[in-house]
């Protein structure tokens, strides 16, 4: 039997639900001191909104502003969301949980973006697109007003970045770091995104990739903003937060490809160079420079492990999607095939010292030719590391894939 109590709170929470699901679009503006073009930006915002019928929101997010910026928001008709912690991030994570419509657009307050011109991306999420990116990079149809962005942004930092940003994830996104963007709300929470700083814009795309989101973006144009204060984006610091973002997600780019690499290279002129001197012109490679070899393959099967533990970590965390391939490989390489291999190199590589301290015995402990002794011990020792090395980095990974609760 169901209680009238019960009856009434389901009826109640019912009407709350309605209520909350019946807006469409909720847009969105982080502000810090933006008394100067606030005004502008929500006007534009609601005329977008009352010329094409639709049932939406504007929220302010005040992110500690100490001019009359939330005065004017509400004066406005804009709902006001007070954010404590401080960043971009967080600012737009704050007015994300406040949101109420199904569909949201965030985009600076600075009058840089058009708001009186979004139903382009009203329009992509109504066809089913879970991410729309703005792109105002004229590579991507976008254009850019002279005095809009600095020559350093337009010339180095958003090129650069988003080419490293399609390189690593894949992304079919031009412009990474474009603030004008539009999302299905239920789309973007599953991503259960933490950065609080500018590197939110870069975390938002790649896990969007990532994780296999439906991603469009539309040619816009950015304008020269109307503040008369300092732009809150500091280029080199939020630059270098974006790309370490970008490399602390890609464990392949960061860790295996330089280390496979270095490995690789390494390990052939090591073996080279086991056969005997390389003389290239007056320049003779010998013992010493099988000393730097060696020490530069451990350095790159350290690397190479790093990006392992980094992936298993990264999916068993689920920052990352589980990864078939990397699935089967790590079922083929079990712990015990680790330790039986890592075994198998440190036996070889302490039977070459033995081998090496047998020469010099039967030197009477003398002193011994350099090249020849070296080309015996520095094996030895560089393959007994390297099977200490697999030994614990195969505990360390099963450690890895303990199934937790």
């Amino acid at each position: 039997m169901v209680r009238f109590g019960d009856a009434y709170s389901r009826s109640r929470d019912m009407e709350v639900n309605i209520l909350q699901n019946e807006l469409e679009l909720s847009v969105i503006m982080p502000c810090l001191n933006e008394a100067e073009t606030l005004e502008t930006c929500i006007k534009k915002a609601q005329e977008t909104i009352k010329r094409y019928g639709i049932l939406g929101e504007i929220i302010i997010v005040d992110n500690g502003s100490i001019d009359c910026s939330q005065d004017i928001a509400r004066m406005c008709g804009a709902r006001v969301v007070q954010v404590g912690t401080k960043g971009y991030g967080a600012a737009l994570l704050g007015g994300i949980n406040a949101a109420r419509g199904r569909f949201i657009i965030m985009g600076d307050a600075d009058d840089s973006y058009d708001f009186s011109n979004i139903i382009g991306f009203v329009e992509k999420l109504r066809e089913g697109y879970d991410l729309v990116m703005g792109c105002r990079l004229p590579s991507g149809g976008g254009m850019i007003m002279p005095g809009a962005m600095p020559w350093k942004h337009r010339w180095i930092g958003n090129p650069a970045l988003s080419t490293i940003g399609r390189l690593f994830f894949k992304s079919p996104v031009s412009d990474f770091h474009c603030g004008l963007r539009a999302f299905r709300k239920d789309a973007i929470e599953k991503l259960e995104l933490r950065t609080t700083g500018m590197e939110f814009a870069s975390e938002m795309v790649i896990k969007a990739t990532i994780m296999g989101l439906c991603i469009t973006q539309i040619p816009i144009t950015l304008y020269k903003d109307g503040r008369s204060i300092p732009p809150h984006l500091r280029s080199w610091r939020d630059g270098w937060r974006h790309l370490r973002f970008m490399l602390m997600y890609s464990p392949r780019w960061l860790f295996l490809i330089p280390g496979s690499m270095l490995f690789t290279i390494s390990l052939s002129f090591f073996i080279l160079l086991e056969l005997g001197p390389i003389r290239i012109g007056s320049i003779v490679f010998d013992t010493n420079t099988l000393l730097v070899f060696a020490m530069t393959i451990l350095f790159g099967f350290q690397l190479i492990a790093f990006s392992i533990y980094t992936k298993a970590f990264a999916i068993t965390e689920g920052l990352l999607p589980d990864d078939p391939t990397f699935k089967k490989l790590c079922k083929l390489i079990t712990l015990e095939v680790g330790i039986l291999t890592g075994v198998s190199l440190f036996l070889l590589g302490f039977g070459l010292i033995v081998y090496g301290v047998f020469n010099w015995w039967k030197a009477d402990f003398g002193s011994l030719s350099s090249p020849e002794s070296l080309r015996i011990t520095v094996p030895g020792i560089t393959t007994s590391v390297l099977g200490v090395q697999i030994i614990f980095s195969s505990f360390f990974l099963s450690i890895l894939g303990l199934s937790r609760k």
